[in-house]
Protein backbone atom coordinates (compact mmCIF):
# COMPACT_ATOMS: atom_id res chain seq x y z
CA UNK A 1 0.00 0.00 0.00
CA UNK A 2 2.69 2.72 0.78
CA UNK A 3 4.09 1.97 -2.64
CA UNK A 4 0.84 2.96 -4.30
CA UNK A 5 0.55 5.42 -2.02
CA UNK A 6 4.24 7.09 -3.14
CA UNK A 7 3.13 7.13 -6.93
CA UNK A 8 -0.20 8.96 -6.09
CA UNK A 9 0.93 10.81 -3.13
CA UNK A 10 1.15 14.46 -5.40
CA UNK A 11 -2.50 14.10 -6.20
CA UNK A 12 -5.47 15.46 -3.43
CA UNK A 13 -5.54 12.48 -2.52
CA UNK A 14 -5.21 12.48 1.74
CA UNK A 15 -9.02 11.30 2.43
CA UNK A 16 -8.61 8.63 -0.64
CA UNK A 17 -5.55 7.44 1.90
CA UNK A 18 -7.36 7.09 5.52
CA UNK A 19 -10.26 5.60 3.47
CA UNK A 20 -8.12 2.93 2.35
CA UNK A 21 -6.50 2.34 5.56
CA UNK A 22 -9.65 1.98 7.30
CA UNK A 23 -10.51 -0.27 4.80
CA UNK A 24 -7.54 -2.54 4.92
CA UNK A 25 -7.72 -2.51 9.22
CA UNK A 26 -10.96 -3.57 8.73
CA UNK A 27 -9.88 -6.39 6.29
CA UNK A 28 -7.35 -7.43 8.59
CA UNK A 29 -9.39 -6.78 11.56
CA UNK A 30 -12.09 -9.49 10.32
CA UNK A 31 -9.48 -11.98 9.40
CA UNK A 32 -8.14 -11.74 12.94
CA UNK A 33 -11.32 -12.78 14.39
CA UNK A 34 -12.03 -15.15 11.45
CA UNK A 35 -9.20 -16.87 12.66
CA UNK A 36 -9.70 -16.90 16.12
CA UNK A 37 -13.39 -17.23 16.46
CA UNK A 38 -13.65 -16.88 20.18
CA UNK A 39 -11.64 -13.39 20.40
CA UNK A 40 -13.37 -10.53 22.06
CA UNK A 41 -12.81 -6.53 21.06
CA UNK A 42 -10.61 -6.51 23.86
CA UNK A 43 -8.33 -9.33 23.88
CA UNK A 44 -8.15 -8.73 20.18
CA UNK A 45 -6.39 -5.56 20.95
CA UNK A 46 -4.56 -6.54 23.73
CA UNK A 47 -2.85 -9.64 21.62
CA UNK A 48 -2.51 -7.99 17.89
CA UNK A 49 -2.16 -4.01 18.97
CA UNK A 50 0.10 -1.35 19.91
CA UNK A 51 -0.49 -0.84 23.90
CA UNK A 52 -3.29 2.14 23.86
CA UNK A 53 -3.88 2.02 19.81
CA UNK A 54 -5.79 0.16 17.57
CA UNK A 55 -2.60 0.04 15.06
CA UNK A 56 -2.07 -3.58 14.07
CA UNK A 57 1.46 -5.09 15.36
CA UNK A 58 2.55 -8.44 14.93
CA UNK A 59 6.49 -9.42 15.54
CA UNK A 60 7.09 -5.44 15.53
CA UNK A 61 6.07 -4.91 12.31
CA UNK A 62 3.43 -2.62 11.97
CA UNK A 63 0.30 -1.92 9.61
CA UNK A 64 1.42 0.68 8.18
CA UNK A 65 -1.08 2.43 5.34
CA UNK A 66 -1.28 4.56 2.92
CA UNK A 67 -1.97 7.78 5.42
CA UNK A 68 1.05 7.66 6.34
CA UNK A 69 2.70 8.86 3.57
CA UNK A 70 2.97 12.49 2.94
CA UNK A 71 1.53 14.41 0.62
CA UNK A 72 3.43 16.79 -1.38
CA UNK A 73 1.64 18.82 -3.77
CA UNK A 74 2.73 19.78 -7.06
CA UNK A 75 4.00 23.56 -6.82
CA UNK A 76 5.16 24.92 -10.36
CA UNK A 77 2.03 25.27 -12.32
CA UNK A 78 0.60 27.59 -15.47
CA UNK A 79 3.07 30.17 -15.72
CA UNK A 80 6.21 28.69 -14.19
CA UNK A 81 6.59 25.48 -16.47
CA UNK A 82 8.98 25.94 -19.44
CA UNK A 83 7.56 25.79 -22.54
CA UNK A 84 9.15 25.36 -26.00
CA UNK A 85 7.42 28.22 -27.52
CA UNK A 86 8.05 31.95 -26.30
CA UNK A 87 5.29 34.05 -25.99
CA UNK A 88 5.49 37.19 -28.91
CA UNK A 89 2.45 39.88 -28.82
CA UNK A 90 1.02 39.68 -32.47
CA UNK A 91 2.07 43.60 -33.23
CA UNK A 92 5.59 42.65 -33.20
CA UNK A 93 5.64 39.81 -35.79
CA UNK A 94 3.95 41.86 -38.14
CA UNK A 95 5.98 43.75 -39.60
CA UNK A 96 4.54 45.55 -42.26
Amino acid sequence: MRGWANYFRHAVAKDVFNAIDSFAWRRVASWIFRKHSLLSRQEMRRRFCRPGTWRIVHDGIELTGAASVKVTRYRYRGHSIATPWTPTPAAATASG
